[in-house]
């Protein structure tokens, strides 16, 4: 014991990544329908190796979360703002539910226990897990009028309150937020998450790794000419009634020819014609035999996304843009999708394109180059990350969390957590509208976020778990068992008001609201794993902003009526 101990004083971080090594791997195991998961695992694992006296600097800690809570926002920046409005109204109110119940269980706890001002303070900023209640609860004790040793004894009882508390408020939110909620609402977080994420698409569908169509919209198919025998080739391009093709190549006598609009096809021509399965199936019977191959007709084709930037283009409707822009220039290229901060665009005649817009083009190299000059800057995929923006990014958010706003005596402040959080928004919302800058590849944004994520929670653990242990051996479990209760009651309340009043029912959204109603990002990061994509997010992103709010008031509250 004695030379582990030394090992892991020489060197803390061994203690952190054996946290979460130890932690994923328990979090793996599944019992029925209940998985720990990988957060919860690594703060399970660092409470074990805390108990052989780890110290590890809070700095590590601050650094882990930054990084997480910014990749968040990062990621979420262009949904949260088109999502802020009246449709907020459910994430306010869940936001406020959450810290009344949580006000009010704790104030009833401490008078059935005999619990002191400091403990139920404590208890409070544990249990919510909202460290932000242990300074204002602390200034409010020392503004009560007492003998410096009994302020001194409550704001000691207010340390120890959370540190006891602080460990499970964190895992029962993951309990209550990954396991409870979906039971309740009797579906799965990520088949709802899946749901909502093909809303946002339009209809669409967004395929993960290694996924594709087994139909897919765009193809191309060899023809030998036997129908079409003494046509133009515009005139083949014209076969189709329901959407454009385009003739890409032309072999006759094993001699490419130049592809022209007034070329006339022979029999026994072959021909490659690329365009959307719909209308390359409805030109097949008027050309002749499909064939499997033939020896130099495959092109390249590739697929670019475009930032609209051409005045000629935004601010019109795609009829009016498809009716200024003549054949030859569209020649050959199809519009794939078109995004506005990251959300898929529903294309009509009458929808209007912006400045800002991501157009993904699929055509050859020289057709879809010609057709990006005249839209606007091509995005050059790329798997480096633009460190000069991000690095400015959680500067500034950083600097934003140190500013501090004071109501009478109580002080209001977003932290580094709400600073980096707003930060990430932000700087997530201004790339989805100038693409050339800010390149964050989704494996680094996914690496930031799981890794300061369970950093983070296993940091507590190590610093926390030690104490917390020793807190219960010496007092019993009676403070613990009530920070259960104040964590898990204020997230059932919450829970029920949410389906029953605010009429969640999408499992996803409401985890990810209900998550960021308590400020609990450990149960928000089992949350996205779960989901496997950013639906939770957003309403995350706002009910932990009003949290942050809303449950560092209650610190002078507690003081008060206890």
């Amino acid at each position: 014991m004695n030379y582990l101990q030394s090992i892991l004083h020489q060197s803390p971080e061994i203690a952190l990544f054996l946290s979460l090594a130890g932690g994923y791997w328990i979090g793996k195991f599944q019992f029925g329908k209940f998985q720990l998961g990988g957060v919860a695992g690594s703060l399970l694992v660092a409470v074990i190796i805390s108990q052989v006296g780890v110290t590890i600097d809070n700095g590590i800690k601050a650094v882990l979360f930054a990084l997480f809570i910014y990749a968040v926002g990062f990621e979420s920046g262009p949904q949260f703002f088109r999502s802020l409005g009246r449709q907020s109204l459910r994430e306010i109110v869940m936001a406020a539910v959450l810290a009344i119940s949580g006000l009010i269980t704790v104030i009833v706890l401490a008078r059935m226990f005999g619990l002191d001002k400091g403990l139920a303070a404590g208890i409070a900023a544990g249990g919510l897990t909202q460290s932000a209640i242990i300074g204002t609860a602390s200034s409010a004790i020392g503004k009560l009028g007492l003998a410096a040793d009994e302020v001194q004894r409550l704001q000691a009882n207010v340390a120890i309150g959370y540190a006891v508390t602080y460990i499970f408020g964190s895992f029962g939110a993951i309990i209550v937020c990954v396991n409870i909620l979906p039971w309740f609402m009797k579906r799965g977080i990520r088949d709802d998450a899946i749901k909502a994420e093909a809303e946002m698409l339009a209809g669409g569908h967004s395929y993960g790794p290694g996924e594709t169509a087994a139909l897919p919209e765009l193809v191309g198919r060899l023809f030998r000419v036997q129908q079409a025998a003494g046509r133009t080739l515009s005139e083949v391009e014209g076969f189709s009634k329901s959407t454009a093709i385009s003739v890409e190549r032309v072999k006759r006598d094993n001699a490419l020819l130049g592809v022209e609009p007034d070329l006339t096809l022979e029999a026994g021509d072959i021909v490659l014609v690329v365009g959307r399965r719909a209308g390359v199936v409805d030109a097949s019977t008027q050309i002749g035999p499909e064939l499997q191959s033939s020896e130099g007709m495959d092109v390249i084709i590739v697929t670019r996304d475009v930032a609209i930037s051409n005045p000629g283009i935004a601010g019109h409707t795609v009829a009016e843009i498809r009716a200024a822009t003549n054949d030859g220039v569209r020649h050959g290229v199809y519009v794939i999708e078109v995004k506005r901060g990251g959300q898929k665009l529903a294309l009509n005649d009458q929808t209007h394109i912006a400045a800002g817009d991501v157009v993904s083009l699929y055509g050859t190299s020289e057709d879809v180059q010609r057709v990006a000059r005249k839209v606007g800057s091509v995005i050059v995929p790329s798997d480096k990350t633009d460190f000069v923006f991000h690095g400015l990014g959680i500067v500034l958010g950083l600097l934003v969390g140190l500013l501090v706003l004071r109501i009478d005596s109580i002080p209001l402040t977003l932290g580094s957590g709400g600073g980096a959080l707003l930060a990430g928004l932000a700087f997530g919302w201004y790339r989805s509208r100038n693409m050339t800058v800010g390149n964050m590849p989704t494996a680094a944004s996914t690496l930031l976020r799981d890794l300061g994520l369970a950093g983070f929670v296993a940091v507590v653990g190590l610093q926390s778990g030690l104490q917390a242990v020793s807190t219960i051996v010496s007092s019993g479990l009676s403070i613990f068992l009530i920070g259960v209760a104040v964590t898990i009651i204020p997230l059932l309340i919450t829970m029920v008001v949410g389906r029953y009043i605010l009429k969640y029912d999408n499992v996803a959204v409401f985890a990810g609201a209900l998550s960021g109603s308590r400020s609990a990002n450990p149960a928000f990061g089992e949350i996205l794993d779960k989901a496997g994509n950013s639906v939770p997010t957003v309403p995350f992103a706002i009910t932990y902003a009003l949290a942050n709010v809303f449950l560092t008031l209650l610190g002078p509250l507690v003081v008060a009526f206890v």
